[in-house]
């Protein structure tokens, strides 16, 4: 998933991500968030991994998959705050 500002989208030649994955974990909350896979074009049950934030090269992003729902992204946007602490 996508986590970087839209300013940086032209300029900058890395792309800030959280990975998804289909490894789930049930009852990770704070560090992982929970996809349906009926939700969001996935085949599989998957999981945002908050803790796992990393610049990739523009180069990588081949494909989109899916969309999240606005209430999805609220929660990886609210992990992602408590996880770096920025506490905004």
């Amino acid at each position: 998933m996508i986590v970087q500002s839209n300013l940086l989208n032209k300029a900058h030649p890395s792309t800030l991500i959280c990975p998804v994955t289909s490894k789930v974990k049930k009852g990770v909350t704070i560090l992982r968030v929970a996809i349906d896979k009926s939700k969001g074009g996935l085949k599989k049950e998957s999981a945002v991994m908050i803790d796992q934030v990393r610049a990739i090269d523009n180069k990588s992003l081949v494909k989109k998959i899916g969309n999240l729902s606005r209430e999805l992204e609220e929660k990886v946007k609210e992990n992602l705050k408590i996880v770096m602490d920025l506490g905004i």
